[in-house]
């Protein structure tokens, strides 16, 4: 993974498929958020009791879903920088250190919401209340927004990955850049003091 950092083309081909994980696992998010599970109340036709019938499950298979398309992403940015510890000396540390938080904070939080969301609304679609209530009045439902807030997260997390693949990417072709020219220049000196003839 080391020669994403010294390559363009490859450190360009890396970004863009940072971007299409990233915009997948967000496209997948929005899924989540518009497919959630709603319920009804349903008199058992056996006895005086009621349940609680839930539509589609489709929710939970689009939240497990860009969780791990997240983390596949994350994965991806953490190995080809070496995670900041072990990578070339960066000119912009501090821009690089905190877009390198930034993108872990926003990771961490919307992987929270993907995999809470996608297990509450997972609870959700069973039959609940079936053996604790004979009088339901309303069904319970996953809160309005735990999806769109991990949607936001991946794109706050997109721009700071993407500053800090940018920061890493340039510290090291611009270090291998300056240590071609230093070689360069030496050998151009060489040459010129070679060339010069004695009396």
């Amino acid at each position: 993974m080391g020669g994403f950092a010294t390559s363009r083309p490859a450190s360009v081909a890396l970004c863009a498929f940072l971007c299409f994980l990233n915009l997948f696992a967000f496209l997948l998010a929005v899924g989540a958020e518009r497919r959630r599970s709603t319920g009804k109340v349903v008199p058992d036709e056996y006895d005086d009791r009621s349940y609680c019938l839930y539509d589609t499950d489709a929710s939970t298979v689009y939240g497990v879903s860009a969780f791990f398309v997240l983390l596949l992403q994350q994965a991806i940015i953490t190995a080809a920088t070496r995670c900041l510890c072990f990578g070339p000396t960066l000119s912009s540390r501090g821009c690089a250190v905190a877009a390198f938080v930034l993108s872990w904070t926003t990771f961490l939080i919307a992987e929270a919401c993907l995999i809470g969301g996608s297990v509450r609304n997972a609870k959700h679609t069973k039959y609940l209340g079936y053996y604790m209530k004979h009088d339901l009045v309303s069904c319970a439902a996953l809160r309005k927004g735990v999806f769109a807030a991990a949607a936001a997260m991946m794109i706050i997390n997109l721009v700071a990955s993407l500053v800090y693949c940018w920061s890493y990417s340039k510290a090291a072709t611009g270090g291998f850049m300056k240590h071609q020219n230093e070689v360069g220049l030496g050998m151009t000196d060489y040459g010129l003091d070679k060339g010069v003839a004695g009396p």
